[in-house]
């Protein structure tokens, strides 16, 4: 993929400065670019690397004003950093534009495949699968009996999709991840050994979700695990049977949430988070990372942290408590000396 100047400066609507023909063909940061690189400078931070940079193209706000001479081709823009987005956005399209059937994959003959799919080698694509238009099912990937996928979706190389899960519109999965493997469902027996609960449920996932790699997502025992519309999920996290995360909510890496647990819409939970089961979150929590989430939240749009978890300001006071405690010993040690003396002198 190589752009010139004059062409990237039509497709953001900039201005050139310098060679409008000089053609790039990667992306970079201004600090380590080479030539043939496009860059950005947004942050004025950064503004020094602007005159030392080796990038052949860097985009620059329209009122970056110049304090030293320069030797790269500039394109002036509205905002850089949108604009900057927009072409990694361009250029993650392009390096993502698969199309066709590849050889050596399976589909079964009862599957109904819409228009412009890419199907990657080795993948296999089970009784009654049901998949839209324009989806992108990368190699190694497994898409079990019975399963409804959108349109619009991409599933990278390796991602396990178990029976009767049902996958929204413009949905993003990566590596890894498994949806609709069984809940952690043990019942006790009298000679102390355990007896699995069969996980008769399903998974399902709104449109516009994006789960990162070596995530999971349980089936529900009955019924069904619900990932909301706008839902994105970080690498490894567990995610039990029968939860249900509601719109647009945002959670870090390692955060695991235990069955039947409800997350409210617009949540932010940090990584490792760990959430008990059977309990509600309240709309707009947040949530810090490393917290404990033992009980239920019912107060919307409040932050918490610790574990267990407690209001944020709370666990904030508590750390500056902490922190004092050896300075309190020393002074409780010398207050124990003072009354032992005034003991000894009645």
């Amino acid at each position: 993929m190589q752009f010139t100047a004059q062409e990237l400066s039509l497709m953001l609507n900039g201005t050139v400065e310098g060679d409008p023909l000089v053609a790039v063909n990667q992306l970079a940061k201004i600090e380590e670019a080479n030539a043939g690189s496009l860059s950005f400078l947004a942050n004025p931070k950064y503004e020094q690397y602007l005159y030392t940079t080796n990038a052949s193209v860097v985009i620059i706000n329209k009122d970056q004003v110049l304090s030293e001479p320069i030797k790269t081709t500039l394109i002036r823009v509205e905002n850089a950093y949108s604009a900057f987005s927009l072409l990694l956005e361009k250029y993650n399209t392009i390096k993502l534009n698969k199309s066709g059937i590849e050889q050596h994959c399976y589909i079964h003959s009862s599957a109904q495949i819409g228009e412009n799919v890419y199907v990657g080698a080795f993948a296999y694509i089970g009784p009654n699968v049901k998949i839209g238009n324009n989806c992108k099912i990368y190699p190694h990937t497994y898409i079990a009996d019975d399963v409804v996928i959108g349109n619009n979706v991409t599933f990278f190389p390796g991602v396990k999709i178990y029976f009767d899960s049902i996958i929204g519109n413009n949905v993003i999965i990566h590596s890894g991840t498994i949806i609709g493997a069984d809940g952690f469902g043990f019942a006790p027996a009298s000679d102390g050994t355990y007896t699995k609960i069969s996980q008769i449920g399903n998974v399902i996932i709104e449109d516009d979700v994006e789960i990162g790699s070596n995530t999971t997502i349980d089936r529900a025992t009955m019924g069904s695990t619900i990932i909301r519309k706008g839902v994105k999920l970080d690498n490894l996290i567990q995610v039990a049977h029968n939860v249900e995360i509601g719109a647009n909510t945002v959670i870090a890496a390692q955060t695991g949430v235990s069955g039947s647990a409800k997350i409210g819409e617009n949540c932010i939970i940090g990584g490792q988070a760990g959430i008990v089961g059977h309990i509600n979150i309240a709309k707009g929590s947040q949530i810090q990372a490393k917290s404990g989430i033992s009980r239920s939240i019912v107060i919307e749009g409040k932050k918490w942290a610790g574990a267990p978890a407690v209001s944020y300001n709370d666990n904030m006071r508590s750390q500056v408590v902490i922190n004092r405690l050896p300075e309190l010993e020393k002074k409780i040690i010398e207050l124990e000396k003072i009354i032992t003396e005034l003991r000894k002198g009645h």
